[in-house]
């Protein structure tokens, strides 16, 4: 069989993510890597992740069966200029851009509508650049694919089987559906909480008290608003029709919520919380939703050293994987001091029925 090749003209927390989780359901394949950051082009070979680095955008990439743009969408008009000199037939071209209309004219611009099929990871973090990659960032996240009307449908199906390979969930959509889509969930959000951070850092005391208790829920809303400030201003310089027309929206809203809070209007006021609850919720209990069923509980545990570590060891012994644990550092949305999350909801119950058999108290998340 011939050895799947894949080249990344850029590296950093998606791209380095994705070539990750390939090489991890993947082991032998090849992966050609160019990146400006010579840092992470060392690293990248030193983790085993690439076979090969290359210093410019050149024929190394010709025997690639995939190339992933994962430059910051501002390169990615000269990297295709540079890039299209050295495409075979067969290659698949793909982005991970979190706006796909920009990307699709100039693949339709230069020719390559027949071998491209835009990708977008909905996967991320607040922090950025290879450093912070991960295989598992991945795992049951959606990958939107926006094919063009030229795709082969064996090209797409191809490139669905690849992203399963990477434990993600592949979407098709109309880009600018997928624009429409992301400029909503994604986009606007990054401008709603990082204009909470800077209207708590405008109206701040002096001594920082705002900031000093804003460790529960405020932090939690408002984590992506340390994402990179790099990339953001890109998706806004690019998507902002999509952008504008929502946050009009959302501005109109709380307009018209400013009225109803100043006449202390009871029920509008119950509803517009009522309405917003149910509706997130129904994120959560639909099996196909954006917000994926939690199985965790949190413990009160004494602060002293190997507190952690016992609890740890009780359920290792017990032969209960646990997926993710951390303190909680507030207590306004729950009771406990650390949180374990399970990747089953048969291990909720019997880690609960271990813990409180060496007596701690135990909180379920429902």
């Amino acid at each position: 069989m011939e050895t799947l090749k894949i080249g990344f003209i850029g590296l950093g927390l998606i791209g380095g993510s994705i070539a990750k989780a390939l090489r991890a359901s993947i082991p032998d394949l090849w992966i050609t890597v160019y990146d400006k950051n010579k840092d992470t082009l060392i690293r990248a070979k030193e983790d085993g992740i690439a076979n090969e680095t290359v210093p410019a955008i050149n024929a190394s990439f010709s025997g690639c069966h995939y190339i992933f743009l994962c430059a910051p969408v501002s390169g990615n008009a000269e990297n295709l200029i540079q890039l299209k000199e050295f495409l075979s037939p067969f290659c698949t071209l793909t982005d991970v851009g979190s706006v796909k209309s920009g990307i699709h004219k100039q693949i339709e611009a230069l020719g390559l509508s027949g071998q491209f099929i835009g990708g977008h990871p909905m996967a991320g973090s607040e922090r950025f650049g290879y450093a912070n990659s991960k295989a598992h960032l991945l795992e049951n996240a959606y990958y939107i694919l926006t094919p063009t009307c030229a795709t082969a449908p064996k090209r797409l199906e191809e490139y669905e089987k690849l992203v399963v390979s990477m434990g993600a969930i592949p979407l098709v959509l109309e880009n600018e559906q997928h624009d429409y889509v992301t400029a909503a969930i994604s986009h606007l959000p990054h401008i709603i909480a990082s204009s909470l951070v800077n209207l708590v850092r405008e109206s701040d005391s002096k001594d920082g008290t705002m900031k000093m208790i804003a460790a529960g829920g405020f932090k939690d809303i408002t984590r992506i608003a340390s994402s990179s400030p790099d990339m953001w201003q890109q998706i806004c310089l690019t998507n902002t029709e999509n952008i504008l027309r929502l946050l009009n929206h959302y501005i109109e809203s709380l307009t018209a919520l400013k009225e109803k809070l100043s006449t202390r209007d009871e029920a509008i006021l119950y509803d517009f919380f009522q309405q917003a609850r149910l509706y997130r919720d129904s994120f959560i209990e639909a099996s196909s939703g954006p917000i994926k069923k939690s199985y965790s509980i949190t413990i009160d545990i004494a602060d002293k050293a190997g507190a952690l570590a016992t609890i740890a060891a009780l359920l290792a012994q017990s032969g209960i994987s646990i997926k993710n644990i951390g303190i909680t550092h507030n207590r306004e949305a729950e009771e406990g001091a650390l949180r374990i999350e399970f990747y089953e909801e048969s291990a909720v119950k019997a880690a609960a029925n271990i813990l409180q058999d060496n007596g701690y108290t135990i909180y379920e998340k429902k």
